[in-house]
Parts: structure tokens; sequence; C-alpha cells
């Protein structure tokens, strides 16, 4: 089936719609794959999987939101299925083992063979549980929950007073971290794995010798007894050394984490990233020395330039900067893709007169520093952040606001790129934004988060159209319909 036909599909009012949804779930200790829908649907002997039943008892839920946050946290996307446990024939579900378990779903026809009906959500279960007598409700998430674990959790091990520290990891370039002892007996510190390079060891902040050791280890030539060890560091070159977001976020999502929760580049949206890649060449780092969460970890990357990570509805990972205007060929969203007078004011975001960006974080602040190093010195290694401050001073009288607004904590290196972030966000943000939302057509499905539109309407000044940007998609699995949510 082609594109045209499935979309001609989705808008033909006649046609009849039905929801298969495969779930995975651990029952008395063994994973199994159960099968559901919402009628009656029997596979065929040449379908994949082959002369299966779907069990009818998929009535209520079959929606996900998707959305990106416009602070720079990690947004919450989500949805729920009701199942029908009218007779209680459900009721042993509940005692299963639902939570992160995959679960994906499928849209389609019931005349049509298997192969022909599209996938419309790649995610997991949350939880399992009954918001009534007659029903039990699956709790999804998308598959970013995979990476709400430890980044690491390998500890130095042996006998030494460290032997429970969690070995450090250093991402990109970072600058003044505090290594792990790792052989007191010959003076070695270090991190978790290969680095591409230490250098600017010193002890209280004073530069000192060193001598290579192992992979990610250097050797101390001098005993520094009760002081203060740091050094600068170009991290983790295990897919070789590339201090980016994108690169980053894909060697922390698919090479740390619990092993069977870890990401492969098919969980991955590589168009995507390579595109982003390629916009966002700025230098990072980012130092993580204790249980530091993986999720948290790629959203700090990527927040350092005002964007998020998120998964799309097929359980891909994206990188998505919220800009205006945003990149691409917008598309139009006028009367003709939208239910009659669905539009409607959602939010109006608050006009901002100054940004203020923290980059090149010091890791380890050391004031008062008594070693004979020049003064200026001593003030940057008592100093945690370097700040770039913008302001529009016309909005500021305008508006009335501060000149002295709230520290955008990034792991960006270079004050040009922290300058040019500032400019950027208070550009975005120094004019009144709106959110509108609307009930969009089927064709409107091919939507994701970050998309340029044009919004057209006779009402809100939107009748010549108005450029905006995706930042929320509720798509109906039923229906085919969405509800879009875009800033302009």
């Amino acid at each position: 089936m082609t594109d045209e036909q499935y979309l001609a599909w989705l808008k033909n009012p006649a046609a009849v719609r039905m929801v298969l949804i495969e779930a995975q779930v651990n029952v008395a200790g063994a994973e199994v794959t159960r099968y559901i829908a919402s009628r009656e649907y029997v596979t065929g002997p040449s379908d994949t999987p082959a002369n299966t039943v779907y069990r009818a008892v998929a009535k209520g839920g079959l929606a996900f939101t998707e959305q990106v946050s416009l602070t720079g946290e990690a947004a919450l996307s989500g949805g729920d299925i009701e199942l029908d446990n009218g007779d209680g024939a459900l009721d042993s579900w509940l005692g299963d083992v639902w939570r992160n378990r995959r679960i994906r779903a499928w849209r389609g026809d019931p005349a049509w063979p298997r192969a022909d009906f599209r996938l419309v959500f790649d995610g997991i279960v949350d939880d399992v549980g009954s918001s009534s007598r007659e029903t039990v409700n699956l709790v999804l998430r998308d598959k970013m929950q995979r990476l709400n674990t430890p980044i690491s959790e390998a500890k130095l091990g042996g006998t030494s007073t460290n032997k429970d520290a969690v070995l450090p990891i250093p991402f990109g370039e970072c600058h003044n971290v505090s290594p792990l002892l790792t052989n007191p007996a010959t003076l070695e510190y270090g991190f978790l794995g290969a680095v591409e390079s230490v250098f600017e060891v010193r002890t209280n902040g004073k530069p000192v010798p060193v001598d290579a050791g192992a992979p990610g280890r250097f050797k101390m030539q001098i005993n520094p007894l009760a002081s203060t060890v740091t050094c600068s560091v170009q991290g983790d070159n295990g897919a070789g050394y590339a201090p980016r977001i994108a690169p980053l976020v894909r060697r922390i999502a698919t090479a740390y984490g619990k092993p069977a929760d870890r990401f492969t580049d098919a969980d991955l949206d590589l168009v995507n990233l390579a595109a982003f890649d390629a916009a966002h060449q700025q230098p990072v780092g980012l130092y993580v020395a204790d249980r530091t969460n993986q999720a948290l970890a790629i959203q700090q990357l990527a927040a350092s330039v005002g964007a998020q990570a998120i998964m799309s509805a097929t359980g891909k990972l994206r990188l998505v900067q919220i800009a205006l205007p945003a990149p691409g060929t917008p598309v139009e969203i006028g009367p003709d893709q939208m239910l009659a007078n669905s539009l409607r004011p959602a939010e109006r975001l608050p006009v901002v007169a100054a940004v203020k960006i923290a980059f090149d974080r010091n890791y380890t602040v050391q004031g008062a520093l008594t070693t004979s190093i020049p003064p200026e010195h001593a003030d940057l290694y008592a100093t945690e952040w370097l700040t770039e401050t913008v302001v529009d001073e016309t909005v500021q009288a305008r508006y009335r606001l501060t000149d002295d607004p709230v520290q955008i904590e990034t792991c960006l290196k270079r004050r040009v790129d922290a300058n040019a972030e500032a400019r950027r966000r208070l550009a975005l943000r120094s004019v009144p934004r709106t959110i509108y939302e609307l009930d969009g057509e089927p064709e409107l499905n091919v939507l994701e988060l970050g998309a340029p539109v044009v919004l057209r309407d006779q009402r809100w000044g939107l009748a010549a159209g108005a450029p905006g940007v995706v930042v929320m998609l509720q798509r109906h699995w039923m229906t085919g319909r969405v509800t879009v949510g875009g800033l302009v």
C-alpha cells in the first residue's frame, strides 16, 4: 500500500478503522507478547505473526501526546490504553509485570492483511492499573524511559579507599575536573575508559608534570600529599572523539546505561541527528562523576542550544531545537486542514528582555588558592561558570522587565557560542508568542515536533498566514486525526 493510498483511506469518512496492539509482559517470570485489538482480528497463515488472534478488548484512550518543552526541561510524552474488563477476565493482568516493557500499535482496516497496517506508536508501558471495576489501564510512555537509568555504575574496585567510588566519565572537553585516584601506590589518577587527552594537570591550581598511564589514566611524578589534583580533559573517544551535541547524545544512548536497555542505531533518527550535527558544531563538555541519569545527561547537552531530545511516535530518538523560523519547508495549515472553528489560543508566553547563558563550567571550584599563580587565574578557579548576557533595552523599557535574568547553565565551551545562543533565544522570546492548538485532518499526521508550519485563520490576526513551529502533537489512533500545537 502506498502512502497516497493510506492517506486516502484515512480521509475516507466511511472507512472502518481499527488498532492492533502488541505488548510485551512478564507473566510468572516468563516474557510473553499479548495481542490486543480494538475489534476482532485474526492474521492469516502468510502474515507475520501468522495465525494469531488479537483479543478485542481495547476500548478507550488509543491516543498519544508528544510535546517539547519551551523552558529547556524534558517534557513528558504519554498516553493511555483502556481495556474492557467488564467480565473480570483480565483481573490476572494486574498481577503481571508490564513496567518498562515494549508496546507497539498499528492502525488499519479489518479487511487488510497484517502487512498493510501502519505503525503509529512504538514505546513502553509505564505501568498497569485500573480506573474502574470494568477496566484495566495501560499507561504509556515514549522509549526515552529506557534511558532513565545511570550512565554508569562502574566502581573502581580493589582495596584502596576509593574502591566503592564510581569511575568518572568525561564527555567532550571538560575544564578543571577532579579525576579519581585509582592507585595510591603509583599515584595514578583517571577515568572510566579511554579518553582523547588529559592536559593542564594541577595541584591546588599550579601546573605539574605527569606521566602517561593506562588508557584514561595518568601518574603524578610528585606526591600531591593533601593537595587537590585537577586537570582538563578531552573525554570519551570510544567511537572517535567528537565534542559536539549530536555525536555525544548518540554515544551516551548506545554505549552506556544498562546493556538490556541501551539504544541501537535502529532506535535513532540518524538523518535527524546528522542534520542537527551539521547545524550545531559548537564544542561542548559534560563531566559525569556520579550516577547521573542517561536521559538527564542527554537533555543537558541538547538544552545547551535550546534543543530537546525527544522520541518520535514510531520510537526514533531525535534532537529538536525550537526556532522561528523553523528550518525546512513549512506545511500550510488553513481551513481545509483543520476542523471548522477548532483553532484556539492555548497559551501566551511571557516576553523576556534579557538572556544570561552560563558556559565553560569549572568543575572544581577552588577559592583562595595560595600557590604562585597569577591572580587572574586564581579568580577563574574560584568561579564555577563564565557567563554571557544579552539585553534588549527597548523591550526592557517597554515591558518594564529586569536586565538580570535567571542564569541558564549549558555545556557550551566558548564565549562566542554562548553569545550567539543568548541572542538566538532573545530574538525568539523578546516578542509576544502564542501557542495555538487546532484539531487537524489526517494529512497532518505527517508532522513531527519542531516542524515548520504556516497557520491561517480569519481570527487572531492570522488571515495572511503566520510562520510557526510544532510544539505539541496528540495523535488519535482510531480516527486518524491529530491535535496540533503550534508556536507562532
